[in-house]
């Protein structure tokens, strides 16, 4: 990416050597004319015959057409700068703001993209603020996609709409965790290590502790790390991640435990490599997300009850990119299995299966009308399958308008299918 940069002298005020320090403005300027469409089915887990009202309707479809922001790759812009501060070491920030491109409305907001500073030296790099989290670099870096528009990584779509039912979620996006993390200390391996890379990260959850209490919340706390090789066409990388999405206890001020404790952990694990072989370059992830909960009752007459709930998300990805003359061809396929733990309740004779799935399929093609500038398309279709046992994260909509979906798992309309397209303009500065 071209970018724009102005390179001065940090004058020192007490009249001694001036410090090399550079300050960069970049961007990226993304909009595409996209359509979206989701269907919805008719389902009936009950020996009860429907309703006339509820065959009414045996599917429903909703669609829109609108002018998308960042399908391609996501509009932003940004400042970036280094001093250096000899010996080796420098000191860096970075601020990055996303915003809509189509209508300008959330520009530089917030710098919620990325808000970090950082000192780096033969060490590596230290970093503070809010910045990545280190198992969303799979999901994105492996993808051909690039985890953006209609044709984005499933497994990044799950992992984000996990975070979002889940938590912990924040005033500043609601699957905080999953893709980023505020408060967040990091630390970079440096870049010497012959083809070595890593990094690990830990984001402090922030919250009020009692001098009544035992221990104190750690809702929204993170911690995870990535570790990788990159050598010549190889690149390959795994990487683990803990969210505490919950964690309650109600108490008097007395230390006397008066209600019910929540506490729920998210877990990823996930590998990604590619290889380019020069005429054609493949890639792919592999991810599994554990959904732990526990929830702890108030003391009874039996004593305290522990109930527990272990979900599993098991994700697989494959894909590939072709250059074509000025272009490059896209495609991935993927698919996401939900298993459910039902716990102490039995499946019903109708419904054996309480699980879920979503299979999806993206192609694409960008074809560059110069370094900075290019045209590109997307198309992509995703199938659910028994939507109804988990609507709120495996219900995938490419990013158009939400499924409709009722009857609570037992009788009503599921998510079943979602096909989407971009065609769009990208400039990069």
């Amino acid at each position: 990416m071209r970018m724009s940069s102005i390179t001065f002298a940090a004058l020192a005020v007490s009249g001694v050597a001036s410090a090399q320090s550079s300050l960069t403005l970049f961007g990226v300027a993304d909009t595409a004319v996209s359509h979206y469409s989701v269907k919805s089915a008719f389902y009936n887990n009950t020996l009860a015959l429907p309703s006339a009202s509820a065959l009414a309707f045996t599917e429903v479809t909703r669609s829109q057409t609108a002018l998308s922001s960042g399908a391609n790759s996501s509009s932003r812009v940004g400042f970036r700068g280094t001093e250096d501060l000899g010996g080796g070491l420098a000191a860096g920030f970075w601020l990055e703001s996303g915003f809509t491109q189509d209508s300008g409305a959330t520009a530089l907001t917030s710098f919620s993209r990325r808000s970090t500073v950082s000192l780096s030296g033969g060490f590596g790099e230290l970093r503070l603020g809010r910045d990545y989290v280190p198992t969303y670099w799979n999901e994105s870096v492996f993808d051909p996609m690039g985890a953006v528009g209609v044709g984005e990584n499933l497994i990044k779509s799950i992992s984000g709409n996990i975070a979002t039912a889940r938590g912990p979620g924040s005033p500043i996006a609601a699957n905080d965790n999953a893709i980023r993390a505020s408060n967040s200390v990091g630390y970079f391996l440096p870049r010497n290590l012959g083809g070595f890379y890593g990094q690990v990260m830990y984001a402090l959850p922030e919250n009020v502790k009692h001098s009544y209490l035992s221990d104190s919340s750690q809702r929204g706390r993170y911690y995870g790390g990535r570790f990788g090789y990159a050598n010549g066409p190889l690149d390959v990388a795994v990487a683990y991640g803990q969210s505490t999405a919950a964690d309650t206890l109600v108490i008097s001020e007395a230390g006397v435990v008066a209600g019910t404790r929540l506490s729920e952990k998210l877990r990823t694990i996930n590998l990604g490599a590619s290889y380019d072989f020069g005429v054609l370059k493949l890639m792919g992830e592999l991810s599994q997300v554990k959904d732990k909960a526990e929830t702890t009752t108030a003391p009874l007459s039996a004593g305290r009850l522990t109930f527990t709930d272990n979900d599993e998300y098991n994700g697989a990805m494959i894909g590939m990119t072709l250059p074509v003359g000025a272009g490059l061809l896209k495609a991935s396929y993927a698919r996401v299995k939900f298993k459910n733990d039902l716990g102490s309740a039995a499946p019903s004779l109708l419904a054996l299966d309480r699980d879920a799935s979503v299979n999806k399929l993206a192609l694409g093609y960008v074809h560059n009308l110069s370094k900075r500038t290019a045209l590109y398309a997307t198309v992509a279709r995703a199938r659910i399958k028994n939507g109804q046992n988990n609507p709120a994260i495996m219900a995938v909509g490419l990013g158009g308008p939400a499924f409709l979906s009722t009857g609570s798992g037992v009788a009503g309309l599921a998510p079943r299918s979602a096909t989407g397209y971009d065609f769009g303009l990208r400039h990069a500065f």
